[in-house]
């Protein structure tokens, strides 16, 4: 097993299974089109609870139209639209042969498999301890999803689970990055899932505030950056991409979409929820991933927001953009893309890294939508309207993710 640091790290093949579609290609497809993936939640548990909000972006596709009934009877909804987004990204790569130990998985998650456990919590307090599923904790584990996608495609490289909140499906793509740069794989599938559209998580947000009360108008509350702008839309779904190292997808000849250059990570250490207000573990972050891509940050054109679309977060973000960059953020092409696909949480990084390599790859970035009135504190040029098209020749951008306990992770994603 051999080592190298410089070892580049290339895409070969792209996964999704989101509130816009059922597979990566209908959601960047959907992007395109500027629809937004929130609707009012048709739920009997929404009036029955009182919650006070009513919506979210819930999932395009539902799994049984795509899983086998076992599956979807075996496995957590976290774990499903893993395994969906998995297979579907294998398949782009071209299924490539490899040797089982040297492919892995990692496949990040923030909550993992809530509807599980609680489901299961009823049926212990309501009948007995004889009628909870025998196979309740295998599908309540975060790693669960991890642990299905690596059966499912025999990897045994290594299968990990990264759990940092909202920035959990960044830095798993993160972790395979270095799995491959150190020899421990050839191959990793790496994303992010979530499936927390739950009474318990929206109470739970709705509590603290941090989501949108646009109960009226739910296609219109995801507003990154928008004077008007008052929480996050919670969403659901996974991404999950195929990284190899070049070496190896130029011997197959796979095609390669974009290098995923690097990774940056730091933590705030500031709040268990608010994040830092001057940007300044966010920024570290981002400088980070542009260093160890070899890159300076002028030549960053693009970046991929956070903007989660809640007062204080998408202000904090700018200001760590505005402290990484200086005079290089008025050049910066930024888009947000929460605005249509909502806040799928531990699969948001994720979702969000494959929009990134989508842009990078096809040189257009999707315009952000319910953007009427930009906060003047906010100093970005963020696409609206029209779409914005990338240069031909190299070109680099960044994906941000951040996460509740401070965790701050940014993507460099390199045209090859």
């Amino acid at each position: 097993m051999t080592s190298n640091r410089d070892r580049r790290v290339v895409v070969t093949g792209l996964g999704a299974t989101t509130p816009l579609g059922g597979t990566a290609t209908e959601t960047w497809e959907a992007l395109l089109a500027g629809r937004s993936g929130a609707r009012p939640m048709e739920f009997d548990w929404v009036a029955k609870y009182e919650l006070p909000v009513t919506f979210a972006a819930t999932i395009h596709t539902p799994p049984g139209d795509v899983l086998t009934k076992v599956e979807t009877r075996r496995l957590d909804p976290s774990s499903q639209y893993a395994l969906i987004a998995a297979r579907e990204a294998w398949a782009d790569a071209g299924k490539p042969e490899v040797d089982p130990e040297r492919l892995g998985a990692a496949i990040g998650s923030g909550i993992g498999g809530v509807w599980t456990l609680l489901d299961q919590w009823d049926n212990l307090r309501e009948k007995g301890p004889r009628r909870v599923y025998p196979l309740a904790v295998p599908m309540l584990m975060p790693n669960g999803p991890a642990a299905a996608v690596s059966l499912d495609l025999g990897a045994r490289a290594g299968a990990h689970t990264t759990v940092s909140a909202c920035a959990s499906g960044a830095e798993s793509m993160g972790y395979a990055i270095d799995m491959i740069r150190t020899g421990r794989a050839d191959v990793v599938v790496a994303g992010g899932t979530e499936a927390a559209v739950h009474p318990l998580p929206i109470a739970g947000f709705a509590a603290m505030q941090a989501l949108s009360t646009r109960n009226d108008e739910p296609e219109k509350a995801s507003r990154p950056y928008d004077t008007g702008r008052d929480g996050f839309v919670l969403g659901e779904g996974a991404a999950v991409i195929v990284l190899e190292s070049e070496e190896h997808a130029r011997a197959r000849g796979a095609r390669i979409y974009a290098e995923l250059a690097s990774v940056g990570m730091s933590a705030d250490a500031h709040h268990i929820t608010a994040p830092e207000p001057n940007g300044s573990g966010a920024s570290r972050a981002m400088l980070y991933a542009v260093e160890r891509a070899d890159l300076s940050p002028t030549d960053i054109i693009h970046i991929n927001a956070h903007a989660t679309s809640t007062p204080v977060g998408d202000v904090a973000e700018y200001n760590a953009i505005k402290r990484a960059f200086g005079d290089h953020t008025d050049d910066l092409t930024v888009t947000a893309t929460k605005s249509m696909t909502g806040h799928l949480l531990g699969a948001a990084g994720a979702l969000e890294a494959v929009i990134t390599i989508q842009s990078i790859y096809n040189r257009l970035v999707p315009a952000t939508i319910n953007l009427d009135d930009q906060d003047p504190e906010i100093h970005l040029n963020v696409v609206t309207g029209e779409h914005q098209k990338l240069p031909d020749g190299d070109i680099a951008a960044l994906n941000n993710s951040f996460g509740f306990g401070g965790h701050n992770v940014a993507l460099a994603v390199r045209s090859i």
